[in-house]
């Protein structure tokens, strides 16, 4: 486990860079991140290369035991590129393409971009191949799914659909173009879905393929820079940062030849309770193990819009011990200093605009500190025996079509999420595709669009006794985005033992349901079951379908399989996850004060508590006989000592 920073020797005078090396040594940086904004300054006119700086600059850091993750800086192509070639921007639907002077305005298609990307990133990989305190390499910088609509890139998706389709019949049939006159005569009829129109007003189907096709665009630029790394070296050690954007890529196939999954970490400086936990776990999730933190929160964010709050005491320590709790095993803050010019100025890093280190440097002192107590833990890992199952297709097609106010995939997994580790356990948020032994309950919300894979392993695992969970809005969609023409859950019907006779979308309203012994409230969905042998376990008290079942509960094999047709409050999710544990046989901690998160981590025979209180206030739980005490944003990890972290 270390703790390291970004750092950005370009902004600054070389006078400066010899004493921040020093400083991050006494502090107890162990790694830093360079180089993945500096092309201009790489290459500041074309064909002629300058890295004498950044030889100092990791020359500096390796004299002093710190090692260096060099980042390809093709996010942000120089100015003397896009004059000579302004094919490299992306283009809007009209061909508008974007002005110069942003970041990430470039086409990862273009085959221009690709031939001076591919030839910076060349001499960068040779050049360094030999320092051993290089320890790995970031590609680019938040990679998006490309939404451009440049000629390329229209050209590109058309053939992607030829091959996907074969024939323009087959894609009609396939689209459902019969409606709104919609049948495409010629592959130059078909263009991107991103006019200046509502994404809802274009044909699902189309939609759907070009979040597919832009997601694996990403994927194939990332590709073609790891592919020329490791050809110069081949032992190199790659990843690329990752954010929750709008047009986000599949992380499960972005990542699965990449050798760590890195994400960017801003929780919410706002004191509310809220928790990134979710985040955490889905990042180890996308390769079923530990990741890294690339970017972490260090003080006030503010760039593109208002500035946030600062980070309240504790935060900035307590969310880098978060996120190790969650499985990272290195947490790189953002930054080591604010920049004193350019549109991020105001996305502060540790040391603010004065240059003297304040309360959160002395915070991030205090974590290295912390983390070097946390060294017996090193190497541990996190084993779960819940799983979230998370699917792009789901993510993408929902959003495309609007169901009810309020109502989002995402939402569900947050909410499902929070349920789990409310209890204590430990929850894995992984490709709805991927292989499910080994887990005791699975919780598979809003598979909405249809997936052969997943449903073939659902049905497996709860056949050979799992407990699994399925939400309302599943088996809704074919792979094509078109509504199935049989009776809601569709493909999971057999297993649910129930069916959708009729659904409410509530919107912003709400109903009650009944639920054992306690009444909850629900807002957004209402499915109205009919059990067909499945138990019912909760049932609606409001509206015309009072006394239908809200909840249902099936024995399918050897395993248990629950429906849950609503939204509903905190207080039923989380009385639906307990119930799933007793029926697994899995232990958990109904006692957690709110906001307080539980993950163990094992090594071997090893096993480590990691208990994070996530909120503003003092907590306390009871642990083995004795009160623990836990101050805000702090973490305890018992099995280590009785001292807070």
């Amino acid at each position: 486990m270390r703790i390291g920073v970004d750092y950005y020797p370009e902004h600054w005078d070389r006078a400066l860079w010899r004493q921040d090396a020093e400083l991050m040594r006494e502090t107890g940086v162990r790694v830093v991140r360079v180089a993945e904004f500096a092309w201009s300054r790489l290459e500041p006119e074309d064909g002629r290369f300058d890295f004498a700086w950044l030889d100092e600059v990791i020359e500096l850091m390796g004299e002093r035991g710190i090692d260096v993750v060099i980042g390809t800086p093709t996010s942000c192509p120089p100015l003397w590129l896009f004059e000579a070639h302004p094919e490299i921007s992306q283009a809007d639907y009209s061909g508008q393409r974007d002005l110069p002077g942003i970041r990430g305005h470039r086409c990862y298609q273009s085959p221009v971009f690709r031939e001076y990307a591919g030839r910076i990133v060349r001499r960068l990989a040779e050049r360094y191949r030999d320092v051993k305190h290089v320890i790995a390499w970031q590609i680019d910088n938040e990679v998006e799914g490309s939404f451009c609509c440049c000629d390329v890139c229209v050209g590109k998706f058309r053939e992607w659909l030829k091959r996907r389709y074969g024939t323009l019949e087959a894609m009609n049939a396939a689209f459902h173009t019969d409606v709104w006159s919609g049948d495409y005569s010629a592959w130059s009829q078909v263009f991107p879905p991103v006019k200046n129109h509502p994404m809802t007003q274009y044909n699902p189907g189309l939609i759907l393929d070009f979040q597919r096709f832009a997601s694996q665009s990403t994927e194939a630029y990332v590709a073609f820079q790891r592919e020329l790394i490791r050809s110069i070296i081949p032992g190199a050690r790659i990843t690329t940062n990752s954010w929750f954007c709008e047009h986000l890529p599949d992380l499960y196939s972005m990542y699965r030849e990449l050798d760590f999954a890195s994400y960017d970490n801003y929780p919410s400086t706002v004191p509310d309770g809220s928790s990134h936990a979710l985040h955490l776990d889905l990042m180890r999730g996308v390769k079923r193990r530990n990741f890294w933190i690339m970017e972490q929160l260090s003080g006030l964010p503010g760039c593109w819009m208002n500035m946030g709050r600062a980070p309240q005491p504790g935060m900035v320590k307590g969310y880098a011990l978060q996120a190790i709790a969650h499985g990272a095993d290195t947490v790189v803050h953002f930054r080591w200093r604010c920049a004193v010019g350019g549109a991020e100025m105001y996305w502060h890093g540790l040391i603010d605009h004065s240059n003297v280190p304040g309360r959160r440097f002395k915070e991030f002192e205090a974590l290295c500190e912390a983390v070097r107590a946390l060294a017996p833990a090193d190497g541990s890992r996190i084993e779960s025996k819940v799983a979230l199952l998370f699917g792009m297709d789901n993510e993408y097609a929902f959003r495309s079509q609007l169901q009810a106010e309020g109502m989002y995939y995402m939402r569900q997994l947050a909410d499902w999420h929070k349920a789990f580790t409310a209890l204590g356990v430990n929850v894995d948020v992984i490709d709805q595709n991927a292989d499910l032994d080994g887990y005791g309950v699975v919780v598979a919300p809003t598979m909405y669009v249809r997936s052969e894979t997943a449903a073939r392993s659902l049905h497996t695992f709860a056949e050979r006794g799992g407990t699994v969970l399925l939400t309302c809005r599943s088996g809704v969609k074919d792979v094509n985005n078109n509504c199935i023409m049989a009776p809601l859950p569709t493909d999971y019907a057999d297993m649910v033992g129930a069916h959708v006779a009729e659904y409410d979308a509530l919107g912003a309203d709400s109903a009650r349901v009944r639920f054992g012994d306690e009444v909850c409230r629900i807002t957004c969905w209402a499915d109205i079951l009919e059990s067909d042998g499945a138990e019912v376990v909760a049932t609606y008290l409001d509206g015309f379908y009072a006394g239908a079942p809200a909840v249902t509960r099936n024995r399918y094999g050897a395993g248990k399989v629950y429906y849950f047709g609503v939204y509903g409050e905190a207080a039923l999710c989380r009385g639906m996850a307990e119930r799933m544990l007793k029926d697994a046989g899995l232990a958990y901690r109904a006692d957690l004060p709110e906001g307080v998160e539980l993950v163990s981590r094992t090594n071997g025979d090893a096993r480590y508590t990691f208990i994070f209180n996530n909120g503003p206030k003092p907590a306390a739980l009871d642990w083995e006989g004795k009160t623990l005490a836990l101050s805000p944003y702090a973490l305890r990890v018992p099995e280590l000592g009785d001292f807070e972290l």
